[in-house]
């Protein structure tokens, strides 16, 4: 029987997936049996949603395309889904944005459990007043806590001048929680220590040390097809499958977007494309 100080978890990852990878995948279960081993958490779904077209970051192909993949990728998981709701939106949203929707589908969810509208709404405001009373990580077995998953390098990021605004940072680790899986040549606990605005909310911060260090980068990968060399068992077999049949990734589609101003530059400094 499930301790009722048992957490269930949600992981949302938000990212390009340009192609998604084996490592996008390992994340998760990085994630989960980090998360799981502490004895406070149950991780219930993993949550894959592709960012919009309208991101415009230099080689992203088309939203459709990286959409597929993502679902052949996690066909056989039972427990991590693709959403395609940012990937839908005609601008590009914010990622604070994102898990906001994520967190109010939730609590719909939690609504629909229920029969009898004022039960619906006591539960809903008592999920919403643990949500937000407190950023620690033990919050009762009736709230499904929604954390983001990323790499250090999404971590680090908060640090690129106008690529995140400082508001959304406190909202997606202050109200929410980050889960980071270490890469080599970052150090997250450094720079967690290196930034007033992490450091104080690093009790919702878990790094997840990842020993087997498989560093498979999309843009890797995109180079290797564009030379015509071989990327299987870096990605899933179906994904592999996918590019070779649509032929996608070459010199061309690499150069989608490289004049145009990636859009979180373009929305906080007023920049356009040259």
């Amino acid at each position: 029987m499930e301790s009722q100080d048992v957490t269930k978890v949600v992981l949302l990852a938000c990212g390009s997936f340009n192609p998604i990878t084996n490592m996008h995948l390992r994340m998760f279960e990085l994630a989960r049996d980090h998360l799981e081993d502490t004895g406070q958490y149950r991780v219930v779904k993993g949550i894959i949603s592709p960012v919009g077209d309208a991101y415009k970051k230099k080689g992203l192909i088309e939203a459709c395309h990286r959409l597929e993949m993502a679902r052949l990728a996690t066909k056989d998981s039972d427990w991590i889904t693709v959403d395609t709701w940012e990937s839908l939106q005609p601008e590009w949203v914010e990622t604070a944005k994102v898990v906001r929707h994520h967190f109010e589908e939730l609590l719909e969810a939690e609504q629909n459990t229920d029969d009898v509208d004022t039960v619906k709404y006591t539960k809903r405001r008592r999920i919403e007043e643990n949500h937000l009373e407190s950023s620690s990580c033990h919050r009762g077995r009736d709230a499904v806590r929604l954390m983001l998953l990323c790499g250090a390098d999404v971590l680090e990021s908060f640090g690129i001048p106008n690529l995140w605004k400082q508001e959304d940072i406190a909202e997606i680790v202050g109200r929410y929680g980050l889960v980071c899986i270490t890469r080599s040549g970052n150090d997250p606990h450094k720079f967690i220590h290196q930034s007033d605005m992490l450091w104080k909310y690093r009790k919702n911060i878990i790094v997840v040390q990842e020993w087997v260090t498989n560093e498979i980068s999309a843009t890797h990968v995109r180079r290797a097809l564009r030379r015509g060399r071989s990327v299987r068992y870096l990605l899933p077999d179906k994904v592999v499958h996918y590019i070779k049949e649509k032929g996608l990734y070459s010199a061309e589609s690499e150069q989608k977007n490289a004049d145009v101003v990636l859009a979180p530059f373009q929305r906080y400094t007023g920049a356009s494309s040259s």
